[in-house]
């Protein structure tokens, strides 16, 4: 699924204090419609896949606004193991 929030404007909210780092990696990822599983026990919460950092979101239903809510790095060899 591709997430189709192509625009600069984003609101992205971050309670945890992220490193700008971090957040200006995920602000690209959104811009560029990165892949976005979402969460299937949650509505409106995603997991956006960036290279080797993946990003736990949640997308308000109301206000569209993004919160920041996890990020972790990505375990290619993992997904690589579960898809044999």
């Amino acid at each position: 699924m591709h997430l189709e929030l192509g625009r600069t404007d984003l609101q992205i909210q971050d309670p945890r204090g992220h490193a700008p780092e971090t957040m200006r990696r995920l602000h690209q990822a959104l811009a560029s419609g990165a892949p976005a599983v979402p969460d299937a026990r949650r509505p409106g919460f995603f997991e956006i896949q960036a290279g080797d950092q993946v990003f736990y979101i949640h997308i308000s239903p109301v206000t569209q606004t993004i919160t920041l809510l996890a990020t972790w790095a990505r375990e290619a060899e993992l997904e690589i193991a579960h898809s044999v």
